[in-house]
C-alpha cells in the first residue's frame, strides 16, 4: 500500500512542467492533492484529467490564499516560482518577490498551520554556478550566475533556517535540467525539437559549447516525492540529477538522430547568456544513499518521448509578463 494514499498534498505551481509530472505520481498513488497554481505558466490542460483534483487559483505571494490552500493539508511540495532565466534580467524584482518571499510566506504558513507536518522545497541546480569540480555534489559552493538563481538561492537559506529555528520537518531538493512533456517555457530542449521539426538544415543556437545535466521529468518528480515520504530526508539538501553531462552541441546532434535528420549548427553571439553557466553535472550519491533513487530513462527515449510529445501538441509558450526580449523568445 502506498504510504501516500489518502494523504492530504499541497503542491505549489502543480499545474506546470515539473509540478504537473508531481502532481499526476501523487495522484497515482491515490493521495488527495491540491494544487495551488496562479497559471502564470503552469496549463490547466496539464493536470484537468486527474480525478478527485481540487484546484485553488491563486498566488503564492497571497497570504489569505496561501492559507486557504493550506488547510487540513500533512504535506507541501513547493515548486511554485518563475521558472525562466532570461526573464530574471528583466524582472528581477518580481523574481525576487515569487522565488525568495513567496518562499517563504509558504514555509511560515506551513509551520504556523495545525495540519502540515513536514515541507519539501524544490530548488534548483542553478544555485551552484558553474562547476568548480565534477560530480556537483551538495557541497559543492553556492556561486550563482542569475538573478533568477540567486532568488532560488535566498529561499533555500531561508527555508533552511526556519527549519532549524522552528524545528520544522524539512527537505531542500535540487534538481538538475528537467525535460519532458508539459513544456511550459522555451529551454533549449523544446527549442531544438521546433527547429528541427519545422526544417532539417540549421539550428542557431547560443553557447553549444556549455554542458548540462538532462534528467527526464518522470525520474525527476519520482525523487521529489520519495524525498517526500523518507523521514532519513528531513533537514538535508538533496540533489536530483541522471549524473551524465552533455554538451549543448552533442545534445543537438543526438535529437537529429532520433528524428533521422542531418543539421548543421551555427551558433549567434546575440543569444549568449551574460554571465553563463558552462557546466553542470550531478552528483547523486545522495539521493542513491538516502532515498533509494536513481535514473531510470535514458537520455535519447527521454528525448524520443519528448519530441514525439511536442510533435503531436502545439505549443504555446506564456508568462507574466508582457514586452519579453524577441531574441529568447520562440512563439508558436
Amino acid at each position: 500500500m502506498s504510504l501516500l494514499k489518502d494523504k492530504k498534498v499541497l503542491v505549489t505551481g502543480g499545474a506546470g512542467f515539473l509540478g504537473s509530472e508531481v502532481t499526476k505520481q501523487l495522484c497515482k498513488q491515490n493521495a488527495a492533492v491540491t494544487v495551488l497554481d496562479d497559471f502564470s505558466s503552469g496549463k490547466r490542460e496539464y493536470i484537468n484529467r486527474f480525478n478527485d483534483l481540487k484546484v485553488v487559483d491563486g498566488d503564492v505571494c497571497d497570504k489569505k490564499i496561501v492559507s486557504k490552500a493550506l488547510k487540513n493539508q500533512e504535506l507541501v511540495i513547493h515548486l511554485a516560482a518563475l521558472p525562466f532565466i532570461p526573464d530574471s534580467y528583466y524582472y528581477p524584482e518580481e523574481f525576487f518577490k515569487v522565488n525568495a518571499m513567496g518562499s517563504v510566506n509558504v514555509m511560515w504558513e506551513s509551520i504556523q498551520s495545525k495540519s502540515v507536518k513536514k515541507f519539501i522545497h524544490i530548488s534548483s541546480s542553478e544555485v551552484y554556478g558553474t562547476a568548480k569540480y565534477v560530480p556537483m555534489d551538495e557541497n559543492h559552493p553556492t556561486l550563482p550566475h542569475s538573478t533568477y538563481a540567486t532568488s532560488k538561492l535566498a529561499a533555500d537559506r531561508a527555508v533552511f533556517t526556519m527549519h532549524k529555528e522552528h524545528g520544522f520537518p524539512t527537505v531542500i531538493v535540487r534538481p538538475f535540467n528537467s525535460f519532458g512533456p508539459n513544456i511550459t517555457q522555451p529551454y533549449i530542449i523544446p527549442e531544438i525539437a521546433l527547429q528541427l521539426l519545422s526544417k532539417n538544415s540549421l539550428i542557431i543556437l547560443g553557447n553549444v559549447e556549455s554542458s548540462r545535466d538532462f534528467t527526464y521529468v518522470e525520474d525527476t518528480a519520482r525523487g521529489i516525492i520519495m524525498a517526500s515520504i523518507n523521514e532519513n530526508a528531513v533537514g538535508e539538501t538533496i540533489n536530483i540529477g541522471s549524473g551524465r553531462e552533455t554538451k549543448i552541441r552533442d545534445l543537438v546532434l543526438l535529437m537529429a538522430k532520433v528524428l533521422g535528420r542531418r543539421v548543421k549548427i551555427e551558433t549567434d553571439s546575440t543569444r549568449f547568456r551574460p554571465f553563463d553557466v558552462e557546466r553542470l553535472i550531478c552528483g547523486n550519491e545522495k539521493a542513491k544513499k538516502i532515498l533509494g533513487w536513481e535514473p531510470k530513462i535514458s537520455l535519447e527515449e527521454g528525448l524520443k518521448r519528448t519530441i514525439e510529445w511536442i510533435a503531436n501538441n502545439p505549443i504555446k509558450f506564456k508568462g507574466p509578463f508582457k514586452g519579453w526580449p524577441k531574441s529568447y523568445y520562440r512563439r508558436t
